[in-house]
């Protein structure tokens, strides 16, 4: 059973893309607090957070992708077993 994500156990979880556009949401947060501090320490977070949010962003799209996907077999079922897997 997964913690965070929705499945037929789990049925208040969240879909992937969910999780990390709210991961990239606080990202972002984070980083327009440090973006005035001239520090290198500073400007090297900066740039790495920058970095993750591109990095973010692609999985976002490949969660999207793969969400239509298996939306694409039809509505979840809790009796006909998983949409795609072995389950």
């Amino acid at each position: 059973m997964t913690k965070f994500l929705a499945t037929p156990d789990n049925p208040d979880g969240w879909k992937l893309e969910d999780i990390l556009e709210q991961i990239q949401n606080d990202v972002l947060r984070r980083s327009t607090k440090i973006m005035e501090d001239a520090r290198p320490e500073a400007r090297a977070v900066l740039n790495n957070n920058i970095a993750i949010l591109g990095m973010l962003a692609d999985c976002v799209e490949r969660a999207r992708d793969s969400t239509r996907i298996v939306d694409s077999f039809g509505p979840a079922s809790e009796t006909s077993g998983p949409r795609i897997g072995n389950g």
